[in-house]
């Protein structure tokens, strides 16, 4: 399969520390990854790596073939579907849910004086239609719950068709019952045929939908493990990531942690 994330030999240094230290990593087209790890582990750096906005210190990041340093990024972020609760705060409580997926064509926050085609809009309301958010089409950003606003994101990141799908903690601060609604869409969303390639961090197994195919452990920057969920997810590598003894369980493709107790 086509790759369409690469990382080679990646380091990124700040304040005299390795906040990515020596990774080598790479996702194909038909792979929907997670990333998993501590606070601190460079779980956010690795995706702002993967999403262009950010420079490695040392080693080789190519992304859709082009290689950063060496690629204008701005034709290249077009490619690519990103949602995070930073761009979250960046869209203007004003706006209506409709305008936030629209912009997204033209690759700006906040309507001004574009002028959007019909097939634009017809696109729009589709992807609002897929994320249940068609009835929310004109409310306005602000309004929004936080699961409405998380769903918003991901359906703005999903409406260029985008060849790579970024999505950094798409359930945190949600509560269950819209956590588990996000991850069953997420779910659905990625055992779709026609579906991109998918990296979405979380610091949590409970939080990894059914349908992610990899897993990436971090822990200090450096990678403990890597590879098919069902291989590398273990109960030792958790152990080694999060630097305590932890017990894992499985059900219905679904993953729960706990901390083994007077271990």
């Amino acid at each position: 399969m086509p790759q369409v994330l690469e990382f080679a030999d990646v380091v990124v240094r700040r304040n005299a520390r390795n906040i990515v230290d020596h990774v080598d990593w790479t996702v194909t087209d038909d792979q929907r990854w997670v990333v998993l790890g501590p606070n601190g582990a460079g779980k956010t750096t690795i995706l702002q790596l993967a999403a262009t906005l950010l420079h490695p210190t040392s080693g080789e990041v190519t992304i859709l073939d082009e290689r950063l340093g060496r690629t204008d990024v701005f034709e290249l972020r077009p490619r690519i579907g990103f949602a995070s609760s930073a761009m979250a705060r960046r869209v203007p409580p004003e706006e209506t849910v409709l305008d936030v997926v629209l912009t997204a064509a033209f690759s700006v926050l906040g309507r001004w004086n574009e002028k959007y085609e019909t097939i634009d809009e017809r696109r729009a309301r589709r992807v609002l239609g897929e994320w249940k958010l068609d009835h929310l089409a004109d409310r306005t950003f602000g309004t929004l719950s936080d699961g409405e606003q998380k769903r918003v994101q991901i359906a703005r990141a999903v409406m260029t068709d985008p060849e790579l799908l970024l999505l950094d903690e798409p359930t945190a601060s949600l509560d269950l019952g819209a956590r588990e609604e996000l991850l069953g869409l997420l779910g659905g969303y990625a055992q779709a045929p026609t579906t991109p390639a998918m990296v979405m961090v979380t610091h949590h197994v409970e939080e990894i939908p059914v349908g992610f195919t990899h897993v990436l452990l971090l822990r200090d920057g450096a990678d403990v493990a890597a590879g098919p969920v069902e291989e590398t997810l273990t109960a030792q590598n958790l152990s080694d990531t999060f630097g305590m003894p932890i017990a894992l369980s499985v059900e219905d493709g679904r993953y729960a942690a706990r901390a083994i107790s007077g271990a």
